[in-house]
């Protein structure tokens, strides 16, 4: 299947279908569902990454346990706007992905996402031991929640336009 944009992804993507949010490290990646009605995203687990098959093979297994009708993976674009190499390593990721499945797969911006999320446990009183064990998923809830807010916002102008004319 095809990377695209978010927005891009839209077309291929039924009404309803729960969505499952990725927030790749280099060590780890997080996991994240929708509900099916993509209102709520929910940190899944942590995969401890080993090889990309068998990464890959875990993050297509949590998607088919939710019935997920899309992957949303957030590109870790710089501040200035550039892509250096993680958001490369991302892009890669996702083209390799994509050839196992035929899900979409959407890129979503997703600059300080871990930052805001760390910052959330912390507030949260959270041990730096228990931040370490979930920032990862949170952070792809955080990444998943960015997406279906826009998706959400999307839906809401097509609606308005359409009633519109």
């Amino acid at each position: 299947m095809l990377v695209l944009a978010l927005i891009d992804a839209v077309p291929l993507l039924p009404v309803r279908g729960a969505l499952i949010g990725l927030d790749l490290g280099t060590k780890t990646i997080g996991v994240a569902s929708s509900d099916p009605d993509r209102r709520v995203a929910t940190p899944v687990e942590t995969i401890a990454r080993k090889r990309f098959n068998l990464d890959a093979r875990r993050i297509l297994d949590l998607a088919a346990e939710r019935h997920a009708v899309g992957l949303v993976l957030g590109l870790p674009i710089n501040m200035d706007g550039t892509e250096g190499p993680r958001a490369q390593a991302t892009r890669a990721f996702a083209r390799n992905l994509a050839k196992l499945t035929e899900l979409p797969i959407a890129l979503w911006d997703e600059r300080l996402s871990t930052a805001a999320v760390e910052r959330a446990l912390i507030d949260a009183d959270a041990s730096r031991a228990k931040r370490k064990a979930v920032i990862d998923q949170h952070a792809a809830a955080y990444i998943l929640q960015g997406a279906l807010d826009r998706l959400a916002n999307e839906s809401r102008a097509m609606q308005r336009d359409h009633h519109a004319d």
